[in-house]
């Protein structure tokens, strides 16, 4: 028996569901679900290209509207059968064909009259309101049939008739009950509803008012939007209404056309001064932290922790809005797009970032900028933020922006970053006679420094500035600055840092205009060493005196525009050489922003050499997974988390490309034999490592074929990933139960062989143990510091800072305390950002003086 003939069967059935239905109206089902099958649709139908679609299409209103109560009532047949078993195949076939006939005849002009159309929705309500809700608009294209009611009334007007059925409908359970599934598409028509009884009363060309959902958002804004002039509110109730609707992935250019032309008619400058603060509320929003429970009714209990930041409804309102700031491109604007995309990709635990949405509008926003400003902001949060996804979105606007302008991303990224007006990092604000000095000290610390008409300091801010509204915004706009530099500065050390891997070259023309003179960036590349191509050789050289100086304490006197510099890495140089700067830096007390001079060199073992196409050398480390997680993202490379569900348990990769050389580095991510270790999102607390290995052209590499810069400069990045995320790290992980069954991995990594990193850390030490003040009670002894305390003798291994007390060997638990060490924030290190050396450095103070130690947990353990 053929499917034609079981549809026939099938409806030719004496059920009582049938008992309704009557021949044509069956017939025409049949015919139309017989060419739909013939020509291969089964789900996604093409009604307009089907004849009897087409037939059915030129037919009466009357008999369409039949035909639409028709297929309503055997849909809802179909689903009440669908509560007590499952459908058939044919069943199934038939119950999609209704749904998506409704869909189609819905969305013609049938001509409704209220009363057909009320007998339509009433049959629905009646139905859903049976059964205990297994059927209800989920299961109906109420948009659709709403347009009957704008399609009869945009000819017609509002009839009686229509405005009591409209007002009956509003108030029906339905659309008090808007927590089920289509939920969203109830309140499009609840504003649809509302908008035809409004324009149907409307004789002033006034637009529906606008209610925000009552969150705090909300709570802020209703009020305001109350307090405005009516007209200027009218205005804003337009742009309401269109964010309302911002739920696709970009704006359209009907609504940037629409939001545009209506923020005209609101003044630019008004616009601004009303969105401005409520873009800065929501910046400075902190997430509702709430504990909960489930009783699973058996007498266990699950504790979880729910998270609350906006409304589904602010969330889709604030796109909208930050969408409308499209047409903007001035510094203030952009600088609180920026700030808000900040925001909303934090990550709240367990859930993601906070609102990924409006972060995305965000992005558009800057991505569609005028000039390279909103580039530049792009460029800095793409080293802040973490997520995958929203990095490849940067990516993707900076590249389109590079394509436009036809140079490299590199090189955008380049002309993008602001100088702020600085001059070798620094600059003069100018109050009536006074001025304010700022300059920049180091990485993430820049001097404010009043001068009074004499060029004497002031310690404090003149109070004529503080009492006058114009130089009270100054200020403002100026502290606005100085924490733009920080990030900006902080940002461009980490993207002059990963140049190593891009291969870059300048010419001197292009360097100096972008690094060695930019007001800014300038201030890292002066304490950093550089290389000059002569002939086929490079020579390095330092820039002292505003004049590049060589180790043979020669000055390069030959450099022109079009010589080619790079970056100085140690891979390129002599040991010799490398000892020579390292020492010329310390000599000038050069702080360098990133470490440069004591970089760790990584060069094939003998082992690798072995294996060929992997490295074993980071295998078999035990780390805490989201603290990877957030590093690798930090460092440019991509992984996603390892859950305990489903595929969880199979391995992952934690991936980069190295686009300069068309090779993708790997490093091999497993699972950890540990129950119960995952957190309430499912994901794993731990993970183990394995393999490093370099891929090119699909291909994985011979070791020996990976250049050497790049091998080094990998497997640097996988040694600082242990090095900060493993669990020997940790002081507190053992005695916090920890995994028991890995207190082996932990005492052996917290005491063991010292890594590439706290290798270079010794070396630190070995210069600086001798100038320091606790220098007659410390000394290094193979992979610890040894402090000679006045009741023990303590052993604080370099590489993860942890201690052994003498002369038994106790473990000493100290918890690193937050913020700066006063005993050692005056000791010169030669580069930013190793906090491990810190750590080293202030337990060894804290402890030589062990008499002074006031902390009772301290105590307990070395009594």
């Amino acid at each position: 028996m053929g499917f034609t003939d079981s549809l026939k069967n099938f409806f030719g059935a004496k059920k009582e569901e049938d008992a309704l239905e009557s021949s044509i109206y069956k017939d025409q089902l049949i015919e139309i679900r017989q060419e739909a099958f013939l020509e291969g649709y089964t789900y996604s139908i093409p009604y307009s290209k089907l004849k009897s679609y087409k037939v059915l299409k030129a037919k009466e209103a009357t008999f369409k509207k039949e035909f639409v109560q028709y297929l309503a009532e055997k849909n809802v047949a179909l689903l009440k059968k669908v509560s007590l078993r499952s459908l058939s195949n044919v069943e199934s076939t038939t119950r999609n064909i209704c749904d998506s006939l409704l869909t189609a005849l819905l969305r013609s002009n049938l001509e409704y009259e209220p009363a057909e159309f009320a007998k339509l929705m009433d049959f629905f309500e009646v139905s859903s309101a049976s059964k205990k809700n297994i059927i209800h608009f989920s299961n109906w294209p109420i948009g659709y049939a709403v347009q009957q009611i704008e399609k009869s009334v945009k000819k017609n007007g509002v009839s009686p008739e229509w405005k009591a059925y409209i007002e009956k409908f509003l108030a029906s359970p339905a659309m008090a009950n808007k927590n089920i599934y289509w939920g969203a598409d109830l309140d499009k028509v609840e504003t649809k509803l509302k908008k035809i009884l409004f324009d149907g009363q409307n004789t002033t060309g006034k637009t529906l008012p606008y209610t925000h959902v009552d969150d705090r958002f909300g709570k802020m804004f209703n009020p305001e939007v109350l307090a405005m002039e009516e007209n200027l509110r009218d205005y804003f109730y337009q742009l309401f209404h269109l964010f309302t609707k911002a739920s696709s992935g970009k704006p359209a250019q009907r609504f940037l056309k629409n939001t545009s032309a209506i923020i005209d008619e609101i003044g630019i400058a008004k616009y601004k001064a009303t969105v401005h603060p409520w873009l800065e509320y929501v910046i400075q929003l902190k997430e509702i932290e709430t504990a909960k429970q489930y009783d699973y009714g058996n007498g266990e209990v699950y504790d979880y922790t729910d998270y609350e930041f906006l409304h589904e409804k602010s969330t889709v309102f604030l796109k909208g809005l930050v969408w409308s700031l499209a047409k903007f491109h001035d510094t203030n604007t952009l600088g609180l797009v920026a700030k808000l995309a900040e925001r909303c990709y934090k990550k709240i635990p367990g859930v993601g970032p906070t609102a990924a949405s409006v972060g995305n509008a965000c992005m558009y926003v800057l991505g569609n900028t005028k000039g390279l400003e909103g580039i530049s902001h792009l460029s800095r949060l793409k080293l802040k933020i973490k997520q995958n996804n929203t990095r490849k979105l940067i990516e993707k606007y900076i590249e389109a922006a590079s394509v436009k302008l036809g140079i490299s991303s590199s090189e955008i990224e380049e002309l993008s970053i602001p100088h702020f007006g600085l001059e070798d990092g620094a600059k003069t604000y100018t109050f009536d006679d006074y001025t304010l000095e700022i300059g920049i000290q180091e990485l993430g610390k820049v001097s404010l420094i009043w001068r009074k008409p004499d060029g004497k300091p002031q310690k404090t801010t003149p109070a004529f500035v503080k009492s006058s509204a114009k130089h009270s915004q100054k200020l403002k706009k100026a502290k606005s600055e100085v924490a733009q530099i920080k990030k900006y500065l902080t940002a461009q050390r980490d993207r002059i840092d990963r140049t190593y891997l891009d291969n870059r070259i300048w010419s001197y023309e292009s360097f100096t205009k972008h690094y060695l003179n930019h007001g800014l960036v300038s201030f890292i590349a002066k304490k950093l060493l550089w290389q000059f191509k002569k002939g086929e050789n490079f020579v390095t050289a330092l820039y002292i005196n505003n004049q590049w100086i060589t180790q043979e304490d020669t000055v390069l006197d030959w450099i022109t525009a079009e010589t080619e510099v790079r970056l100085w890495h140690p891979i390129h140089e002599s040991v010799d050489g490398v000892l020579f700067w390292r020492t010329k830096l310390e000599s000038l007390e050069i702080k360098q922003p990133l470490k440069q001079a004591y970089r760790e060199v990584y060069i094939l073992t003998d082992a690798e050499v072995n294996t060929k196409t992997y490295s074993n050398r980071m295998a078999a480390h035990i780390l805490k997974q989201h603290q990877f997680n957030a590093l690798t993202s930090v460092r440019g490379w991509k992984y996603s988390l390892l859950g305990a569900f489903d595929g969880g348990y199979d391995g992952e990769i934690a991936k980069i490309q190295v686009k300069a050389h068309r090779i993708e580095a790997q490093f091999w991510i497993n699972t950890l034999n540990a129950e119960d270790e995952f957190n309430d999102a499912g994901m794993w607390n731990y993970i183990a490592t394995d393999q490093v290995r370099f891929v090119k052209d699909q291909e994985v590499m011979d070791l020996l074929d990976v250049p050497k810069l790049v091998l080094s400069e990998i497997l640097r990045d996988v040694d600082l990933f242990v090095g900060v995320c493993s669990v020997g790290n940790d002081p507190q992980w053992r005695d916090n139960g920890g995994l028991p069954q890995y207190n082996d991995y932990w005492t052996s990594y917290s005491f063991g062989d010292l890594t590439e990193v706290a290798k270079t850390r010794k070396a630190i030490l070995e210069k600086l143990l001798p100038r320091l003040k606790i220098s007659k009670v410390a000394k290094i002894d193979g992979k610890f510091l040894h402090v000679k305390g006045t009741k023990r003798t303590y052993k604080i291994h370099i590489g993860s800072s942890n201690i052994l007390m003498e002369p038994n060997d106790q473990y000493l638990c100290i918890v690193p305390a937050r913020g700066e060490d006063k005993k050692t924030k005056n000791i010169f290190l030669p580069f930013e950002g190793d906090r491990g050396l810190s750590l080293v450095l202030s337990k060894a103070f804290l402890l030589a003086e062990d008499d002074k130690i006031t902390d009772k947990t301290i105590l307990s353990q070395i009594n």
